[in-house]
């Protein structure tokens, strides 16, 4: 959509709901993909469907879209990540991108005995690309030798097509995780910051992971949102905790701007479902105008890439849809 790569984000495993059946799997493909989006996001952590098996879900379920899948680690050695690519490839002719995780919740990473510190799970993350990437650019065998990782004359079978080889995207909000994605020539994604808070890139692909609640007038989108995701004193509490042990950057800095009050009540930019531990990203809400005003923005500021959180209803990617095509239009209107 005018050079710009969305994506949406599949339904997860959830307390509320359970897991996301099969119909509904491939039902949320077919409307992501109507709705224009690049591909789907499919996040992993302890409590989450296994990601490859949902992603070929979603590649049976749709033509083009493509499954953005994330990758962290602890669960997959690095040969199994580029078989899988390779393998997926073979069997239906699809490219699949990659979401490269560094870490993770932290009682998750503490079940796995993972103990490694925020800065260096990125220098491990940049091993475990480089790893990847080596084995899907063949013919030739694979030789590295780092500080997590080591293989010697490794080679992939079958080969992955050039035609089919993944993008990299990462999280960027932290020093460590702009310079690793700086060093792969990877996305670094950010859970943005109000968009005339957000200064232009000096270099490298920017991206932002978001939620979008838009309808045609400001009233009717805020009825939806604020019925989507309604204030949760539980919710709240267990915000605050996650916010006193996790070291993520990206949610410190959420948290701080929430606990400063965030925005007045309804302006565009929300951190309503973040502060009430129902989304992890900021929100856009409002007429597709206001929403679209704000897109354009950060465009502006370089951001071509966007994850949206998972879509409260059917048609809210439709009208997401819609704000980044008047979004698109104004910017190439200016």
């Amino acid at each position: 959509m005018h050079g710009l790569e969305i994506y949406s984000t599949c339904p997860p495993l959830d307390a509320a709901r359970g897991a996301p059946s099969n119909a509904r799997l491939r039902e949320f493909a077919r409307l992501s993909e109507a709705a224009g989006c690049t591909g789907a996001l499919v996040v992993t952590d302890n409590g989450q469907l296994d990601p490859w098996l949902v992603a070929q879900q979603l590649i049976e379920a749709s033509a083009r879209l493509v499954p953005l899948v994330a990758v962290q680690p602890v669960y997959l050695h690095p040969y199994s990540v580029a078989k899988m690519l390779a393998s997926l490839a073979f069997l239906h002719g699809r490219r699949v991108h990659l979401n490269l995780v560094a870490g993770g919740f932290k009682n998750d990473l503490a079940a796995l005995n993972d103990t490694t510190p925020h800065d260096e799970r990125y220098a491990r993350l940049l091993e475990y690309a480089t790893v990847i990437r080596e084995l899907l650019a063949g013919p030739r065998a694979a030789s590295f030798e780092g500080r997590y990782y080591k293989v010697t004359n490794l080679k992939l079978t079958p080969a992955l097509p050039a035609a089919l080889q993944p993008a990299l995207l990462m999280s960027g909000s932290s020093d460590a995780g702009a310079q690793a994605a700086r060093a792969l020539g990877a996305t670094a994604i950010e859970y943005p910051k109000p968009p005339a808070e957000c200064a232009p890139a000096a270099a490298g692909a920017r991206g932002v992971r978001i939620g979008i609640v838009a309808r045609d007038t400001d009233d009717e989108a805020w009825a939806a949102a604020e019925a989507r995701y309604p204030e949760d004193r539980k919710g709240q509490l267990a915000h605050q905790l996650a916010a006193r042990v996790s070291d993520s950057v990206w949610h410190r800095q959420l948290s701080e701007r929430a606990a400063r009050g965030g925005a007045p009540a309804r302006e565009v930019y929300w951190l309503g479902p973040f502060q009430n531990y129902q989304a992890v990203c900021p929100f856009l809400v409002g007429s597709h105008a206001r929403v679209a005003e704000m897109l354009a923005r950060y465009l502006d500021a370089g951001y071509r890439t966007f994850i949206l959180d998972v879509p409260p209803q059917r048609e809210d990617l439709q009208h997401a849809g819609r704000a980044f095509e008047r979004a698109a239009a104004r910017r190439l209107a200016a």
